[in-house]
């Protein structure tokens, strides 16, 4: 089952489901962060709720799409209330561009490669005790979180904005700090590669920039090979298209060993925020020396993920270049 929410002519939200190819309204007034949290408070699965609810008319998500009346399938009224965090050196191939980037004079092995390493050898736990913590990264707030079809900002003192195609984990957090795993959804992680190649310490900053997640959610345990691609496209022709490739086949971590390390911190097991959880990806423009610009459209898809996500790149006018002072009260 694939969900999505689309903003109403009245200025509201309708939660839409499709099994096959018809996508219909389901008949609710909840949004799909009201109907996670109802779901995890009465242990009952979405399917069956939706089931119980049923479906209405008949919805056309390419349309509501190009009108730009999409939202992120799932998000907290409150922006400060939604997590956006990501795991990198996930994926089998994902290192290379990494070290690389970060390559020591003296050829010694890189802390990229290094992590990496650890993720092969103990990314998959087999048995009740977690395996090695990935590397971990913040992103923001829901301020940050930008809708299927929306512009994707770059902030005019960033050196770079390109794409990164990955899978995300959307969860809500019950009343007793349970985490539900509401399903997994399209995610353009979008960072700034040249800031983090100057300096590996450089990262944090690099990961502090929008991303956009949907548009439809896909229910259900993730697909363990998913195979999909990722294009950036500039005056209508695609300069670059390549295959983008997720699901645990091609992981070196599992998505509960992932999720182990995000949710074993207390802070984020509070009642009622949501977690917006990227897991990393092999694949980059920016790799093949692509520098994108303002215009740029990011295209990322894959099969049991329905719509493909897009976003069109919107570098933001040089500011005042004077620096933030922050005034005492």
């Amino acid at each position: 089952m694939l969900l999505s929410q689309y903003r109403t002519a009245t200025g509201g939200i309708q939660l839409v489901a499709r099994d096959g190819t018809q996508a219909c309204a389901v008949r609710t007034e909840m949004s799909l962060y009201d109907l996670a949290m109802e779901c995890a408070a009465q242990s009952t699965s979405l399917r069956d709720r939706i089931g119980q609810l049923g479906m209405g008319e008949n919805v056309d998500l390419e349309t509501l799409y190009a009108e730009g009346r999409m939202l992120p399938p799932l998000f907290h009224d409150d922006p400060a209330h939604t997590y956006l965090t990501g795991t990198g050196l996930t994926h089998l191939g994902s290192a290379s561009t990494r070290a690389a980037m970060h390559e020591k004079a003296d050829k010694a092995e890189t802390d990229s490669m290094k992590m990496f390493r650890w993720g092969i050898e103990g990314g998959k736990p087999t048995g009740t005790a977690p395996g090695v913590q990935p590397e971990w990264f913040y992103k923001g707030t829901g301020h940050a979180l930008i809708a299927p079809g929306a512009p994707l900002p770059s902030p005019a003192f960033a050196l770079d904005g390109g794409e990164e195609p990955e899978i995300a984990g959307i969860y809500v957090i019950a009343a007793d700090g349970t985490p539900f795993r509401v399903g997994f959804a399209l995610a353009n992680e979008f960072s700034d590669h040249v800031t983090e190649k100057q300096n590996y310490l450089y990262l944090a900053h690099s990961k502090l920039r929008a991303c956009a997640v949907g548009p439809e959610l896909l229910v259900g345990e993730l697909p363990q090979d998913i195979q999909g691609y990722s294009r950036v496209i500039r005056n209508g022709q695609a300069i670059f298209d390549a295959p983008f490739v997720s699901g645990e086949a091609n992981m070196s971590h599992t998505i509960g060993n992932l999720e182990h390390h995000h949710f074993k911190y207390g802070i984020f097991c509070q009642p009622g925020d949501v977690h917006i959880h990227m897991f990393g990806t092999a694949t980059l423009s920016f790799a093949t020396g692509l520098s994108c610009q303002d215009g740029d459209i990011f295209e990322i898809a894959a099969p049991a993920f329905g719509l493909p996500l897009r976003n069109a790149l919107s570098i933001e006018a040089a500011a005042d270049t004077a620096r933030v002072t922050v005034k005492t009260l």
